[in-house]
């Protein structure tokens, strides 16, 4: 497995590939050098037969932005994939249907993929869209700054109907260059963000402005509105208000506290995934970094398991993730 720097992101393309995971980890670890802290669960997808694409993301309040960013490389990758794979003289079947690519985030990279799950169902229409970006607000805001709530309702829909903008010019460039390079006329992507798309979450997180800087401080640039956005609280909310996710699985840890909430949120608020797509395994919220050294897996930073081998390992882990993608594959 080697990883190349194509756009923003880093990409291992399979020889064979059956589909293509968009990967995003977690904060720190996610950003700088993910290809060595996730070293030993990227390898066990590739040689599941996946292609890995490795998305860091920016430290930044504005996560709608972001998320914006994440999936627009999607549309910058798609057509390099395509060329990529013909000069290596690889396959390259899977990367002409969107459905093909999945998504696989750990902690904080959880919440830009719920976002996007979010997006995909967002009405069209800028009156719809603005009643529920103001129906969301008012409902989980801090402050009853009518001021404050409108500027944040008005960032928020010009943030959203920017990006629908900029992802209709993606689409179009990504699928004309897609099909140049193939020769034939392909209608790659049926959705703009993610529909049809699977995911897994592991340890999700829906961090607030209080992950990053001390609470006392939080509060205060919370309620003046310049806070994380959106919100855990609107976070959810727009998971509650789209009511997607039905593609989804979700992985966490006994000895993971920082992802607890959120976990409880999804099974016993939002009641998705249902069982069958969900596992419980050992160790804590940074079970899946590794590296695998001989017949072992070194996972340094956290505190419940150092080292183990990799038939436990994978028993534990790695193979859930697979069998995961597979049944939701297979459910789609």
């Amino acid at each position: 497995m080697k990883f190349q720097p194509v756009s923003h992101s880093w990409v291992a393309l399979h020889p064979q590939p059956k589909g293509v995971i968009q990967f995003i980890g977690g904060a720190f670890f996610g950003t700088f050098l993910p290809m060595f802290f996730y070293r030993y669960l990227l390898q066990s997808l590739f040689n599941n037969g996946y292609t890995i694409i490795l998305l860091p993301f920016n430290f930044t309040f504005n996560h709608y932005v972001e998320a914006g960013f994440l999936i627009k490389e999607q549309y910058e990758i798609t057509p390099e994939l395509v060329r990529m794979a013909q000069l290596a003289n690889y396959d390259y079947q899977a990367y002409l249907k969107d459905t093909n690519f999945s998504w696989v985030g750990h902690s904080i990279g959880c919440k830009y993929i719920a976002l996007l799950e979010g997006f995909t169902a967002l009405p069209e229409d800028h009156d719809e869209l603005e009643k529920l970006i103001r129906k969301i607000v008012l409902e989980t805001s801090t402050t009853s700054d009518k001021a404050v709530n409108e500027r944040k309702v008005e960032r928020i829909l010009s943030d959203i109907e920017t990006l629908i903008h900029e992802l209709q010019q993606e689409t179009e460039k990504a699928t004309k260059l897609s099909s140049y390079y193939v020769g034939a006329e392909k209608h790659i992507f049926s959705d703009l963000f993610i529909k049809g798309q699977t995911s897994v979450l592991l340890a999700p997180v829906n961090s607030g402005t209080d992950s990053a800087i001390p609470k006392f401080l939080a509060t205060i640039i919370d309620k003046l509105g310049w806070g994380v956005n959106p919100s855990p609280q609107e976070t959810y909310a727009l998971i509650k208000e789209t009511n997607l996710f039905n593609l989804l699985g979700l992985i966490q840890f006994k000895a993971d506290k920082i992802a607890q909430s959120t976990v409880d949120w999804f099974i016993n608020n939002f009641h998705k995934p249902p069982v069958d797509f969900r596992h419980i395994a050992s160790g804590g919220h940074l079970k899946p970094l590794g590296l695998q050294i001989g017949n072992y897996v070194l996972n340094f930073p956290d505190s419940l398991l150092i080292i183990e081998s990799t038939q436990r390992r994978n028993a534990e882990l790695e193979s859930y993730v697979g069998k995961l993608l597979q049944a939701l594959e297979e459910k789609r």
